[in-house]
This record gives structure tokens, C-alpha cells and sequence, in this order.
């Protein structure tokens, strides 16, 4: 299968596993490429709506008890009872063992990444994982750094290497794949998209 096939397979709530690298407090803390609200809500938005499709989720810090600080509260709230939070030394979170056997025990082919900073916690992993075989995807609005030339950079850099960009509610559309599917309303609500929110809303009120 050529690279350009297994990029057109569809991302699948069977085939993909969701990595979030770095969302630390210290790490927030400089973000300026996208307000921080926006960002935690994102981030939030995408574990919860990868919990609704049962797509595996790992979650990773580096450095959480000294310079970085722990994963934000509202992302820890979100994931699912009993989930891990690996932290390592490694800058690139795919050179670091516990979190690379992590991603592989999952099985799955097509990883979406998400990190602060975009270009270093969410492109680095995502190059390395391509390179070692996989398809990996950067979900851009759930990453952040800390200038617009970081952010120019690292979407150029992840492209010339193969990785694909997207967002996050497509990523997750993408794997919901069915509006009739008993996961679509849970998924969306997760998303919490304003619009996709009403018509749940509204459905919800002609069922009643």
C-alpha cells in the first residue's frame, strides 16, 4: 500500500488511538497562539468525545514535578476513570519507552497527536511515529505554543514529513463515521460544538 492509500483510509474509532503530550500548567502558561480558553476547551472536547467512541487514550508529562507542573485540572476531570498519566525526560515523547509500548499495546495503526507546544510535544512524536510506521495526525486546535512563527514552522515541518493536520471535531467525526450510530449523540455533546449542541438539544426535545 503506496502513502498516499493509507492516508486516504478514514480514521476509524477502530483503527486510531488519541496521544496528548504536555498539556501542563506551566506549559499553558505561555501559550499565545490560540487563546487559552479555546485551548483547554478543545483539548478537553477531544479526550471526551475519543472516551465516547472507546478510542484509546494516552496521556503523557514531561518533567510535571519540577519545571513543567502537573496535566491542567479540567483535562484530568475528562479522562476516564483509572486513566494513566505517563511522565518521562525525553523532549520527544516517542523516544521514551513506557509511552511508546504504551501507544503500540494499543494496536492501532493511526495516531492522533495533540501537545503543547505544537511544534516540539505534538510534531516531534508524530514525525517519529511516522517514521517508525505508523499514520500519525496533529489535531492543531488542541495544541498550542508560544508564538506564530513556532506555530508557521511546525505545520510546515509535520507536513514536509508526512503528517497530517486537522482539527479536533473532524478527527472525531471522522471515527463517529455514522449520525445513527448510539455513540453520535454522546460524541457530539463531547465536541461541544454550539451548533451541534442545539440540534441535540432539539432532538432531544421531539423525543420527549
Amino acid at each position: 500500500m503506496s502513502e498516499r492509500q493509507r492516508f486516504l483510509e478514514p480514521v476509524t474509532r477502530e483503527n486510531c488511538a488519541v496521544v496528548l503530550v504536555d498539556h501542563q500548567v506551566g506549559l499553558l502558561s505561555g501559550v499565545r497562539d490560540i487563546p487559552l480558553s479555546e485551548l483547554k476547551h478543545n483539548v478537553v472536547a477531544l479526550a471526551r468525545a475519543a472516551a465516547a467512541l472507546d478510542i484509546p487514550l494516552i496521556v503523557t508529562t514531561t518533567a510535571a514535578d519540577s519545571m513543567w507542573g502537573p496535566t491542567f485540572p479540567e483535562l484530568v476531570e475528562a479522562l476516564p476513570a483509572g486513566q494513566k498519566i505517563l511522565n518521562r525526560s525525553t523532549v520527544n515523547a516517542w523516544h521514551d519507552d513506557s509511552i511508546r509500548e504504551a501507544v503500540q499495546a494499543t494496536g492501532r495503526q493511526k495516531l492522533i497527536f495533540a501537545g503543547v507546544s505544537l511544534e516540539v510535544c505534538a510534531a516531534l512524536p508524530a514525525i517519529a511515529a511516522t517514521a517508525d510506521g505508523h499514520d500519525a495526525y496533529v489535531a492543531v486546535d488542541a495544541s498550542g505554543t508560544f508564538n506564530h512563527t513556532k506555530r508557521e514552522t511546525g505545520l510546515l515541518r509535520m507536513q514536509q514529513a508526512g503528517v497530517i493536520v486537522s482539527d479536533y471535531a473532524t478527527l472525531m467525526v471522522e471515527a463517529l463515521a455514522d449520525n445513527a450510530s448510539p455513540e453520535a449523540w454522546p460524541v457530539y455533546a463531547a465536541l461541544d460544538i454550539p451548533f451541534a449542541v442545539l440540534v441535540g438539544q432539539i432532538s432531544a426535545a421531539h423525543r420527549n
